[in-house]
């Protein structure tokens, strides 16, 4: 059968259904229905089955008019879903709080800084489905900002909702500093400082984090940035007590951050503050050199505790760790050789420029030398090249130097060596924190618990949100985008947590509690697994968290339309569906709780 299209002078042609049979061995048609009253979409479609074609293809069925990534979106919305984090902003809906939502998942999903700037999130964000799912329309830089502003006001409000629910009476909070560097000069908090990103010349502003055990954000307070690392530890405490509400709390540091004049001037004042930090290498010595510290003790077992009138109503805990001793060695082996070779040098180059002043002085002539060379005779010019050489390599304490007005000598005060190196793997918990509440060992592992608050100044900074450079020129505003950033991670923290099954993460974090809290921290046989054949038991591949999200942006929701319609009022949307390991990463978004 087919479908034959008969002329018919001046009125529409005739549509046949026909047949061809054979008769007589002659071939012959006959008609089996007249189809002109059909419409056109029914007759293609009997035409054709007839042909055995199929019925629609993507080109014939509908055209596709836009598309949009949608995937990550739709997962970090989940994740803000799940933690409850737009009623955390403000309890009721509003614009504001709606892009300050899309700023953050904007963070999260786009790593590069340039195109986090508000004029580019205006634009960038139409090419994915975020504007659709929170309904922003248009938008532009001003309500941006006008949206950070809003944000900066709320800051103490979300900051007390967040300790809230993860801090308690009398638990751990995390505390450490870190910087990132500007672009301009013309922001109050800028200023020169400990550049902790290795920008020689930059103004910086320092910001410190306050995290709960788990490394959970809680709270962030920015500082000019050249404020030592000890004066912001007292607005932390007065945050956690008066705004937060929390009577008491035992406040985890760093030795720097923690220093003894601190605890001596505020924390001992401080009622319901408890503390846990570290000695610096200084005052371990002494502990030593005074047989307080016995380095014997270590032949048995690699931390003991011990007390010491200096530190009233408070444990020391010594911990020796080999490993970490091995590594300090022979990093303090290649500084000296370094040091050594560069000193070589300025001692030769000495040596050539006495000779020949020496040389031309016995001639009676005025033997010309290198500028070089000149600058090396004298004692104070050979002091500032000696002093560039040993400060570069942070060992002169090492060195015996010898410097006259056209000498130069050294060596390396191997007792200097001996004793540092004596101390090395060595360190020294200081803690207010009494052993019912807190064993030895668990007071080490929240020490060590820190790791946590600097990986998330690594998330911050390189790995994702990438905080650096600051290109905002008013306090207000640095303020707020660094409020921002926190609160992306506070996101992408749960997010991370959830996907470990899929990432090169280790899933077994309770077994972390039964290791030996001295010895160096070591991945569990399973990540090693994953790390080294790079599939899971499914036989899919690991992912990273960044390769993750760029997976699940390949889902995405397409507008079609009928071909030939040119109303839009017939529209429809169609979203890729996905693929096992695009589900499974969705599934697990459902274990996020709060």
């Amino acid at each position: 059968m087919y479908i034959a299209t008969i002329p018919n002078r001046n009125s529409p042609p005739a549509i046949l259904l026909r047949e061809g049979y054979r008769e007589g061995g002659k071939v012959k048609t006959r008609t089996l229905a007249n189809l002109s009253k059909l419409p056109d979409d029914a007759i293609d479609v009997l035409r054709r089955s007839l042909k055995a074609e199929p019925l629609f293809t993507l080109a014939t069925a509908f055209e596709q008019v836009q598309s949009w990534h949608h995937g990550h979106v739709d997962a970090v919305m989940r994740a803000i879903k799940r933690l409850r984090l737009e009623s955390l902003l403000g309890s009721r809906r509003s614009r504001k709080r709606d892009l300050v939502v899309a700023m953050i998942v904007g963070r999260i999903i786009e790593s590069d800084n340039n195109k986090n700037s508000k004029l580019a999130n205006t634009r960038w964000w139409n090419v994915t489905t975020l504007p659709q799912m929170l309904e922003l329309g248009d938008t532009n830089e001003d309500e941006l900002y006008a949206a950070m502003d809003w944000l900066l006001d709320r800051q103490e409000a979300i900051e007390k909702k967040l300790a809230a629910r993860h801090l308690s009476e009398g638990g751990l909070a995390l505390y450490d500093l870190s910087s990132s560097y500007f672009e301009g000069t013309t922001c109050p908090l800028a200023a020169l400082g400990h550049n902790r990103d290795g920008k020689k010349g930059k103004l910086q502003v320092n910001y410190g984090l306050l995290t709960d055990e788990q490394g959970r954000p809680i709270a962030v307070s920015v500082f000019p940035g050249n404020t030592s690392d000890s004066r912001t530890v007292a607005p932390q405490i007065k945050a956690v007590k008066d705004s937060f509400g929390i009577e008491s709390i035992v406040l985890v540091g760093d030795r720097g951050m923690i220093s003894g004049k601190l605890i001596d001037e505020q924390l001992r004042k401080t009622d319901g503050v408890e503390w846990i930090t570290a000695l610096k290498s200084g005052t371990i010595r002494i502990l030593v050199e005074n047989e307080h510290l016995q380095l014997g003790l270590f032949d048995e077992k690699n931390l003991f505790e011990l007390s010491h009138p200096d530190y009233p109503d408070e444990r020391l805990i010594a911990c020796r760790n080999p490993e970490l001793a091995k590594l300090r060695a022979h990093k303090r082996q290649s500084l000296l050789a370094a040091t050594k070779k560069e000193l070589d040098k300025i001692r030769s180059t000495v040596q050539r420029a006495k000779l020949a002043r020496d040389k031309a002085t016995a001639s009676g002539k005025k033997r010309p030398t290198s500028s070089r060379k000149k600058k090396l005779l004298g004692k104070d010019n050979i002091g500032v090249r000696v002093g560039k050489v040993v400060n570069k390599y942070k060992v002169a304490k090492h060195f015996v130097l010898d410097i006259g007005e056209d000498s130069f000598d050294f060596c390396i005060d191997e007792s200097a060596v001996a004793a540092e190196a004596a101390l090395d793997g060595i360190y020294v918990i200081r803690t207010s924190v009494s052993a019912d509440r807190l064993s030895a060992d668990d007071t080490v592992r929240s020490y060590k618990s820190l790791s946590r608050v600097e990986r998330a100044f690594r998330s911050l900074k390189k790995m994702d949100l990438k905080v650096r450079p600051i290109r905002h020129w008013l306090e207000g505003r640095v303020r707020a985008h660094i409020f921002l950033c926190m609160l992306a991670y506070y996101v992408q923290w749960h997010m991370l947590e959830a996907w470990r099954p899929l990432l090169f993460a280790d899933e077994d974090q309770e077994a972390k509690n039964d290791r030996d809290p001295v010895a160096p921290a070591v991945r569990s046989d399973a990540a090693l697994a994953k790390v080294h054949s790079k599939v899971l038991d499914d036989d899919t591949e690991v992912h990273s968290y960044q390769t993750l999200i760029t997976l699940l942006s390949q889902i995405v929701r397409n507008r079609c339309r009928l071909p030939g319609t040119d109303s839009d009022a017939h529209d429809f949307e169609i979203v890729t569906t996905p693929d096992k390991k695009q589900q499974r990463a969705f599934e697990l978004l459902k274990t996020i709780t709060v």
